[in-house]
């Protein structure tokens, strides 16, 4: 394994990558700060301001009920992202509401679709006529695009577990929209080096033609022609197609080394069919969206040996656990501890300002973070509450890893993981 250190600029932003390592785990550091919401700033900013650091939040016992919405799939192309995605917010909404701090959740769920759809439109309209004040989701980035100024426009929190567009970075979402996924100018700048790393000159993408997949299939590239390879073909295709020979005979006329499935659930048709062409399955790349459970879907041996990135901590088999509990079919936890994260923090930031607006939320999340100074390091919402209700600051981290908000809402501490297949078509992480 070969570990390159260097300083990164973020386009269209003043935080910086501090370090990358390119195979297994990338774990990323950036900073910045900025005044929080309008009006008279909250003692967080004037401290950073100041150099002095963020100060305490007086919160107390609170007597609060924070709605709150999910639009997660339960239909379509991300519809293997539901159940765990779903299970990850039920189970912070019973750890928030087991805590008795006086801070209590209602919870609404939703399905969310996808693009070839407007349920995600309408999952919203019912949401917020309901009184939601923070809604989680979408899985798709498209599908997020597709709703945020409805949900922003209306004051609410849109907070998205999943969504990794760099698109949504300098987004003028009036400081309401949040993730625990970072954006894929990070993961691609570690799927391109690793694929140059594992031996790669020359690669094909097919590629979902959407926010999602051509921002992801850019930062790539670039990554990958930047280690000295080279794209020699780039497929796109449009969400709801379901015939793909003419994006795999593109690619494979080209003869690439490798090729690497930039897809949701459309991997499905496009594997077998890309190995029927003769292309060795071991060469094929996969990334967050459609890295899956295929045991059950290819036969054994298909993809020995391709590779995945996906973003996210290692699972903890504790929490795994307590998942399974809650919904014993689970097969797949993909995103599920950045779900249980956002609803944590989304309560931990009501909590702290005592105030379940959509506003009062934002203006408090990147604190309760760690984002806007050093705060007691916590990992549970009962210890966080507590914590606030002595009136120290907190810096929040929970089952998907570091978190720490950016003045965007972004993540600036990231992890990659890097994923290898075995002959049941189940993958595990290389390190």
């Amino acid at each position: 394994m070969t570990v390159l250190t260097r300083a990164t600029a973020f386009p269209h932003s003043r935080t910086v990558i501090s370090t990358v390592a390119w195979a297994g785990i990338v774990a990323v550091v950036l900073a910045g700060c900025s005044p929080d919401a309008a009006g008279a700033p909250p003692q967080s900013a004037v401290a950073a301001e100041s150099g002095d650091g963020a100060q305490p939040i007086d919160a107390g016992k609170r007597d609060l009920t924070l709605k709150i919405g999910s639009i997660l799939p339960e239909s379509g192309a991300l519809a293997f992202l539901g159940p765990p995605d779903e299970a990850g917010v039920k189970l912070a909404v019973a750890d928030v509401n087991a805590a008795n701090t006086g801070l209590t959740i209602d919870a609404t769920y939703r399905d969310s679709g996808d693009t070839t759809t407007d349920t995600a439109t309408v999952s919203v309209t019912d949401l917020l006529a309901g009184g939601a004040t923070a809604i989680v989701g979408a899985a798709s980035s498209a599908v997020s695009m597709s709703v945020i100024d409805q949900i922003t426009g209306a004051g609410a929190v849109h907070f998205s577990p999943a969504n990794t567009s760099p698109d949504f970075t300098d987004y003028p979402d009036q400081g309401l929209f949040w993730r625990t996924n970072p954006s894929d100018l990070l993961q691609g700048e570690v799927l391109g080096n690793q694929i140059a790393e594992d031996g790669n000159s020359t690669l094909g993408l097919i590629v979902l033609n959407d926010s999602y997949g051509t921002a992801l299939a850019d930062a790539t590239t670039a990554a990958f022609e930047g280690a000295g390879g080279e794209v020699v073909a780039t497929s796109l295709f449009n969400e709801g197609e379901a015939n793909f020979s003419s994006q795999i005979a593109d690619v494979t006329a080209a003869k690439p080394d490798a090729i690497a499935l930039i897809t949701f659930d459309q991997a499905q048709v496009i594997t077998p069919a890309l190995v029927g062409t003769g292309f060795p399955g071991d060469q094929l790349y996969f990334v967050g969206s459609n890295l899956s459970d295929y045991s059950d879907t290819f036969e054994p041996g298909l993809i020995t040996g391709a590779t995945g990135t996906r973003p996210g901590a290692k699972q903890v088999t504790a929490f795994t656990d307590r998942l399974l509990e809650l919904d014993p079919s689970l097969t797949d936890f993909t995103y599920a501890a950045e779900s249980y994260d956002a609803v944590i923090l989304l309560a931990l930031a009501a909590y702290a300002g005592n105030d379940v607006s959509g506003r009062a939320i934002a203006d408090n999340l990147r604190q309760v973070s760690g984002g806007t100074g050093d705060g007691t390091k916590v990992t549970d919402f009962a210890d966080a509450a507590a914590t606030l209700a002595a009136g120290e600051q907190i810096d929040y981290d929970g089952p998907s890893g570091l978190i720490t908000f950016d003045e965007h809402g972004d993540p600036t501490e990231a992890t990659i993981g890097v994923y290898e297949y075995g002959d049941d078509n189940t993958y595990s992480r290389i390190t």
